[in-house]
């Protein structure tokens, strides 16, 4: 599935949930797509759990 095709369903639910449950079921379906991409990228293994807590690394040399 195309990523195209991803975002359309994601669209979908996130106007479904706004029009059907109002602002707050928007953000609750918000929210736990965004739970949901982090815990597939992660077990997909393109995601590191340091890399959610760790900082940019700096180059010295732009000083």
């Amino acid at each position: 599935m195309s990523m195209a095709v991803v975002g359309l369903l994601a669209g979908m639910a996130l106007a479904f949930a706004g029009f059907f449950g109002g602002f707050g079921a928007f953000l609750l379906v918000a929210a736990l797509g965004a739970v949901g991409f982090v815990a597939g990228r992660y077990l997909d293994g393109d995601l590191e759990p340091g890399d959610l807590f760790r900082g940019r690394e700096r180059d010295e040399r732009r000083r």
